[in-house]
């Protein structure tokens, strides 16, 4: 079985999973007379070995070869729809069971079940809507058993119904097919949607800590196993694991409800959920700590879950700002880091390998949220900035006063230190850097930005260009010792040595 596939399963589903491979002695004795029937033995060997000779201990036997080979593309296919329909699944459940614990439970149940049976019996046309069968039969079954311990026996028949009543066929909500040929196509229907909205309303709920949101988020929704988690954000996996535990613990104690916010709350709790996915792209896009400058699954996964959000809220403009940022930032991915993982920055960076795509995909999230009246939204703002970079053909073609102005109607509604600190940057490239040392000398005093690495940084470039190398030099080293980032470090003492050197500044 697929390690990775093997953590998203509850621990007493592994026992059985591993004492039932036993069984697979009489599956490999139907496969002999299979093979024996069609003569497929030869070329499953000459496929796996590419016809390289083996000692003759070595050779696997013809009926070892088939199963793995079976087995292992199974394992793929249900990692893959494991990743797809994860999300809608876990959504479904929770409106059954109304717990979100619960339902992640019943829908690993249900992946274990896969697991047992599909390598045998093959991938079903459509494994979304089996999974959700599987799902809500133990679904069911949970309820029968709350009901046991609630009301009376007698009463038990009613309530079940009652139950059944409230949920509609689930199966067909989730995965309505539009082909029952071969290139089957799943249909997203209104309860599903309405259902995986209220999920991620429900993960990135207030009552749990921007960690506990991240997580959970990452593990409900993007369908990130503990360890990928874990691994994305440099955190030991039994810490990530207590989080999404805690997280769940405490939906259930709040009782926080099932549903989609409505009226004045559903602006603050959009908020909530739009911040959890910048903050999961930033940390793709620019790592904060650990060996590599970039963690681009991370990125894919944000940007995923904004287009998801997108589509199911299409007249919130700010969602759309949110994905046109993300999109035109995603698009410089190839060209921030070098040929040996080492960062490149904007200026130095081969704009050939931008993706025009993303940016295309980007300019029109763009025009959507300012046709829907998101044009000064935060990250629409943010979104317009980055714009201004992606339809520059050179660094130097860069509208820089246009910059300026975007980061002071930022600085307006939404004003914060790092904001004046991008804006003293603008400045300094719009109207030389004089104009934003001024700004960053008066930062200094800031104490949010005490610690903050990328102050000295800024401040060290705007004195390089000034031609002040000894006082650039020292702000770059106290940027170097700031920053958590092997390979930003490394970045940071090096332009420390290039002052050093006396080397004339780059743009």
């Amino acid at each position: 079985m697929d390690a990775r596939l093997l953590r998203n399963v509850p621990s007493a589903a592994r026992c059985a999973l591993t004492l039932g491979r036993g069984q697979q002695s009489r599956k490999r004795q139907s496969r002999k007379r299979r093979v024996a029937e069609t003569g497929a033995d030869e070329e499953v060997n000459s496929r796996c070995f590419d016809g390289a000779a083996l000692p003759a201990c070595a050779h696997p036997s013809k009926d070892d070869v088939i199963d793995e080979v079976t087995t292992t593309d199974t394992h793929r296919a249900i990692d893959a729809v494991w990743r797809i329909e994860s999300a809608k699944l876990i959504a479904g459940l929770t409106r059954i069971v109304r717990d979100v614990g619960a339902a992640e439970d019943l829908a690993q149940e249900a992946l274990v079940v896969a697991l047992e049976q599909w390598p045998e019996s093959g991938v079903p046309d459509n494994p979304g809507a089996w999974l959700m069968a599987t799902a809500k039969h133990r679904a069911i079954d949970l309820l029968r058993r709350r009901t046991l311990l609630e009301r009376k026996h007698e009463d038990l028949g009613r309530e079940v119904a009652v139950r059944e009543m409230e949920v509609p066929d689930l199966d067909a909500a989730l995965d309505a097919t539009l082909d029952a040929g071969a290139g089957t196509r799943v249909a997203t229907q209104p309860d599903t949607d309405d259902d995986l909205l209220r999920l991620v309303f429900i993960a990135c709920h207030p009552v749990l800590s921007t960690e506990a949101r991240v997580a959970l988020t990452l593990r409900l929704l993007g369908g990130l196993t503990t360890d990928e988690i874990a691994r994305a954000f440099l955190v030991s996996e039994p810490t990530i694991a207590q989080r999404i535990v805690r997280a769940k613990r405490t939906l259930a104690e709040k009782r926080v409800p099932f549903e989609t916010p409505r009226g004045p709350e559903l602006a603050a709790r959009l908020a909530s959920v739009l911040a959890v996915i910048y903050l999961v792209f930033n940390e793709g896009y620019s790592a904060t700590v650990g060996d590599h400058w970039m963690r681009p699954a991370l990125c894919e996964d944000a940007l995923r879950l904004g287009r998801i959000l997108a589509q199911l809220m299409p007249k919130e403009p700010e969602i759309h700002g949110l994905v046109a940022l993300m999109e035109i930032q995603a698009s410089r991915s190839r060209a921030r880091v070098g040929a040996s993982g080492e960062p490149v920055l904007l200026f130095d960076q081969n704009r050939a390998l931008w993706d025009q795509l993303l940016i295309r995909r980007g300019l029109a999230a763009l025009d959507l949220a300012e046709e829907l009246g998101g044009a000064r939204g935060l990250y629409a703002l943010q979104a317009a900035i980055a714009a201004c970079h992606a339809r520059a053909r050179t660094p130097e073609e860069t509208d820089w006063a246009r910059i300026v102005e975007l980061y002071a109607e930022l600085a307006r509604i939404a004003p914060s230190p790092v904001v004046e600190l991008n804006r003293a940057v603008a400045l300094g490239m719009a109207f030389g850097p004089a104009a934003g040392l001024e700004i960053v000398d008066a930062l200094n005093s800031e104490r949010a930005l005490k610690d903050y690495h990328l102050l000295p940084s800024v401040r060290g470039d705007l004195l390089r260009k000034l031609g002040r190398f000894v006082e650039a030099g020292e702000e770059f080293k106290r940027a170097a010792s700031l920053t958590r980032n092997a390979r930003e470090r490394e970045l940071l003492l090096e332009r420390a040595a290039s002052c050093a050197r006396g080397d004339p500044p780059g743009r």
